[in-house]
Parts: structure tokens; C-alpha cells; sequence
């Protein structure tokens, strides 16, 4: 197959047909840096943009106020960038592209890396780095993507990966893992050939139901706009690539539109709008809500959805503030976990920010372990972390917080404080009620029984509540 670089000669007529002009290019280099500003991968596709601009790049970014956007340009260099598992995907090019384009080739890209790699950290791309060279060489000619099918391109690459192993928790009391689970990094495993191939795979699959919610409440917890951003992701590491059938709740609905089969009562699943991979058959979906596919290497999204009606939000938030004096202030922020009780949030984060005439803060805790609040003055805010918040309890910090300089008795202390925000992942549970009723295959053997897994998890993408 013809290249993009070297499939015709540019600018030369052919007698009888339109003159070919060149295509654009794409990108001219391409690296990775870990946080520290090490170059750990560096391509010159072109030669034609000045050497050093990895360095230009980091600096830049480090010394940035704020967030530096994912594309600027500096003395006449395009930097367009996506930052993921703390590292970053750079391209640079002095021509005009376009920036989305380029931005969702680096996502693919660094999506490719994590397939072939097994996991995407600094420490699996040095230990694989001959593979990911490779993988790069054919995913990008002379500037020009060429693929990032990783079903096209396992039958390129010929370089065996090195698994890196996930660290353990140290120092954790942990119970035996349940014989009918598996630890999250069990799906961290590249998929082509790897250099121990000597133990047996396994037959497995990974699906993750995964729900992103926005939430946006009053101080009395009435809930002003929400919506839920799911997907359903699946990696699959079957031999011989069979079709699958996975079904979903037998009563959703798509509104304004008329599917067939039971309609949606009370506690159906009603979703806004979705879209699906296109390796995904339909045919049964309408009638049956079963969704038919030959799933194809590495990660992949079957379907993405989106709702936007009304659902139980997991966490309420009731924020609080009193003036006790024109100096001083006092703010009480109180979470309930409307989730069951057998079901936990963890690593959630509440910050509450205060007003930036804040002079000192103390802050009370309840009688919940595994709490830690802390006042931040350079961000005028307060951090608390709750490592693990249980179902159907609540949480209380109080914060009393001493200003500079006075409060008039007629202004609005309230202007000055909040909001507060919230992020939080919650496992095993999600927030639609989207359920897996089974994941089959459509053609089954006595002697080929897969190994079947299905997560789900609730995360928040904007959880915030005014005071």
C-alpha cells in the first residue's frame, strides 16, 4: 500500500488528468514528557521545525498561570498537547492544521500506547519503548496518520511487550479477594504478545459500565440541573474473536423515539440520546434491547449514552454560613450519601472557597475516621477529604473563619463564599440504573466458557451546590 509521503510524486502533471497537489501536513514532530520534563519518546517526522522545542514546550506549560490550553503557538510553532496518566502527548508543526484533528489523533494515539502496553505510565513506555517506536512508525508517515485501528495494527507490530506490574497497596489490611471478582488492574494486560506468553491466557472480558454525572443544587439541596454522561467500555481478550450478544435493561426507552418491546413505566431507564460502536448490529435492539458485535482488540466504547431527567443524586449537600461578628464567619457544610448502605464513595473531596479577605480558618470535624480538612490560602479555599464515606451516612465540617478586614452589617456575606464542589467515584454502583441483564456468546462450545466481568462506577464530572 502506498504511503501518504511517497504514493505519487508531488506536483507533477500526468497527461490526461487533474494536476495532484499535495496534501497539507500533518504534524512535524512528536514526543512524550513525564511531569518532570523528561523526553521519554521523540520523533522529527519533517525537519522542518527547529530542534529544542520539547524544551520550549515544558517550559512554557510549567510557567503557564493556570492551565495552559491544549494548542498555542509560540514564534511561529503550533504546540498542540493532551495530557494523560501524567504524561504528555505533544505534536508541533509550523504549518496550518487543524488543531481538533491533531488533538484527537494524540488521544488516539496515547489510546493505541495503552493497549499495546497493557497499562499507560511513565515506566511501561521506557520499558517498552522499542514497541511504542515501532507502533508510532506505523501509526504516522512523514507526518500523515496513517491508522490507529489496533486490530490493523497487531498484525504490524512483531515486538513483544514487557508487563509492567501494577504496585501493590502496602501496608493494607486487605480482605481475600471474593472468587467471583477480580482487582480493577486485572484488565491492565497489553494485547499482543508479550515477553512471558508462557502461562496460558485466559479467556476473559472486561466491561465497565461507567456514569460521569453534573450536578448543580441550591444550599437547600434542591437539585437546579443534572445530567449523566455514561458509556459502556469493553476490552476483550477472547481467542478466536467470537460474535457476542449483550443485553440491557428490557425497558429502555430513547426519547422521541418509538422502539418496540415493553414500554418504560415507572423506574425505566429513559435515555436523551445515544450512539454506538460501529461494530455494533442493531437488528435486535429495538425489540429485544440485545446489542450484537465481533469486538475488536484493545479498548472500545459499545455504546455512549446520555439522560438528562430527573434521578436520586448520591450526595447531598447542605452548606451553611453564619456572621458571628463583622471579623469573623462561621461555615457549615453537611453531605449525606444517598446511596445503600452497602455501597461506599471513596476518595471524595469537598472545597468550599472563602472570601480573599480570609486571615485564619479553623476547622471541626465529626466523628467519622479518615477525614482531613486543610485551608489552602494561596487558592482562598478549603480542602476536605474523606477517604471513605459509607452509605447512608453524613458528614459535618465546620469551618470558622477570621477576616482581615470587617464585614459591613448590610452587605451579603454569602457573595463571598461558595461554591462548594464535590468529586467523589463511587464502585459498584450507578446512578440511571442502566443494568447488563448478560453477555453471551452467540455460538457457544462446551470446551470455549469465557471468563465474564462487569464493573460499574459512578464518578462525578461537575458536582457543585451554591450557597
Amino acid at each position: 500500500a502506498l504511503r501518504a509521503s511517497g504514493g505519487a510524486q508531488e506536483g507533477v502533471a500526468v497527461p490526461g488528468r487533474a494536476v495532484w497537489t499535495p496534501s497539507i501536513a500533518m504534524i512535524s514532530q512528536f514526543y512524550i514528557l513525564s511531569l518532570r520534563g523528561d523526553t521519554i519518546i521523540t520523533r522529527d517526522f519533517r525537519g522542518d521545525v527547529v530542534k529544542g522545542t520539547a524544551e520550549i514546550f515544558f517550559r512554557k506549560v510549567k510557567f503557564w498561570h493556570g492551565d495552559a490550553p491544549p494548542i498555542f503557538n509560540l514564534d511561529g510553532v503550533s504546540y498542540i498537547f493532551v495530557k494523560k496518566n501524567g504524561l504528555y502527548f505533544v505534536a508541533t508543526t509550523g504549518q496550518n492544521v487543524s488543531p481538533c484533528a491533531v488533538v484527537e489523533l494524540l488521544s488516539k494515539m496515547s489510546k493505541v500506547f495503552k493497549d499495546f502496553c497493557g497499562v499507560l505510565n511513565e515506566e511501561s513506555i521506557r520499558k517498552n519503548f522499542v514497541l511504542v517506536y515501532e507502533l508510532l512508525d506505523e501509526m504516522v508517515d512523514f507526518g500523515h496518520p496513517q491508522t490507529t485501528n489496533t486490530e490493523h495494527l497487531k498484525s504490524c507490530i512483531h515486538n513483544e511487550a514487557v508487563v509492567v506490574e501494577t504496585p501493590k497497596a502496602g501496608g493494607l489490611n486487605l480482605p481475600q479477594w471474593n472468587p467471583r471478582t477480580v482487582p480493577s488492574n486485572a484488565v491492565h494486560r497489553p494485547v499482543g504478545a508479550t515477553q512471558n506468553d508462557s502461562r496460558n491466557k485466559k479467556n476473559e472480558i472486561f466491561v465497565d459500565i461507567l456514569e460521569r454525572i453534573t450536578v448543580l443544587m441550591s444550599s437547600n439541596g434542591f437539585v437546579v440541573n443534572s445530567a449523566i454522561d455514561g458509556s459502556i467500555q469493553m476490552k476483550s481478550y477472547l481467542m478466536g474473536n467470537p460474535e457476542l450478544k449483550l443485553a440491557l435493561n428490557e425497558d429502555i426507552q430513547i426519547k422521541n423515539q418509538n422502539l418496540g418491546g415493553p414500554h418504560g413505566g415507572y423506574g425505566a431507564v429513559t435515555l436523551d440520546d445515544c450512539n454506538f460502536h460501529e461494530c455494533v448490529n442493531l437488528e435486535d435492539f429495538s425489540e429485544l434491547r440485545t446489542l450484537s458485535f465481533y469486538p475488536p482488540d484493545g479498548e472500545f466504547a459499545v455504546m455512549n449514552y446520555r439522560i438528562t431527567g430527573d434521578f436520586r443524586v448520591p450526595f447531598r449537600l447542605n452548606p451553611f454560613v453564619e456572621q458571628q461578628t463583622p471579623h469573623k464567619i462561621e461555615i457549615t457544610i453537611k453531605v449525606r450519601a444517598d446511596i445503600p448502605e452497602q455501597n461506599y464513595g471513596g476518595n471524595v473531596q469537598v472545597t468550599c472557597m472563602l472570601p480573599k479577605t480570609t486571615a485564619t480558618v479553623s476547622n471541626e470535624l465529626g466523628a467519622v475516621t479518615g477525614q482531613s480538612a486543610e485551608y489552602l490560602a494561596s487558592d482562598h479555599k478549603v480542602v476536605w477529604n474523606i477517604k471513605k464515606f459509607q452509605g447512608g451516612t453524613e458528614c459535618v465540617l465546620k469551618s470558622r473563619v477570621t477576616l482581615s478586614s470587617p464585614v459591613s452589617a448590610n452587605a451579603n456575606v454569602r457573595k463571598d463564599v461558595g461554591p462548594v464542589s464535590m468529586t467523589f467515584e463511587i464502585p459498584m454502583y450507578n446512578v440511571s440504573n442502566l443494568q447488563v441483564r448478560y453477555l453471551r456468546i452467540a455460538e457457544r462450545h462446551k470446551s470455549y466458557n469465557p471468563c465474564r466481568w462487569v464493573r460499574y462506577v459512578t464518578q462525578s464530572s461537575s458536582y457543585v451546590c451554591r450557597f
